[in-house]
């Protein structure tokens, strides 16, 4: 995979990957590992919760499917990500369709299936907004 994008910044913190599809997930920190971001995967948002609530470390994004197993689904876990850590930027993916509204404050959202640019672009416009990337 060659990820060739022009302009984006380093990403300093950890990024969360919640996705219950191995294939999904792998593919995911593949593309965040190409723009330098360091990954940190669950399938369960439970888990995930439980992590950020132990504070391993500086989380600046989560990136969440809706649909996985557990107590939480993606949209509840980001809205309880946003009303305890509001910096933390987030990323709501889902093969249905869900509406904006539906989506906490401040969510971007990738319908499935999305591309790799479509997560690049997402994650650049969350983590720099006002620098503008470019493909190669």
């Amino acid at each position: 995979m060659n990820v060739d994008w022009e302009g984006l910044l380093p990403i300093r913190d950890e990024v969360i990957v919640i996705e219950d599809d191995p294939t999904l997930q792998s593919l995911m920190i593949d593309i965040l590992a190409e723009i330098g971001a360091k990954t940190v995967p669950f399938t369960t948002a439970d888990d995930a919760l439980t992590y950020l609530l132990e504070a391993h470390g500086k989380c600046a994004l989560v990136i969440a499917d809706h649909g996985v197993p557990g107590q939480v689904q993606g949209i509840e876990f980001i809205g309880m990500v946003k009303g305890r850590w509001p910096k933390i930027a987030a990323i709501l993916t889902s093969g249905y369709l869900i509406e904006n509204a539906a989506l906490p404050p401040k969510t971007t959202y990738l319908h499935k299936p999305w591309s790799l640019d479509d997560i690049v672009v997402a994650v650049a416009e969350l983590l720099q907004p006002g620098d503008p990337i470019t493909k190669r």
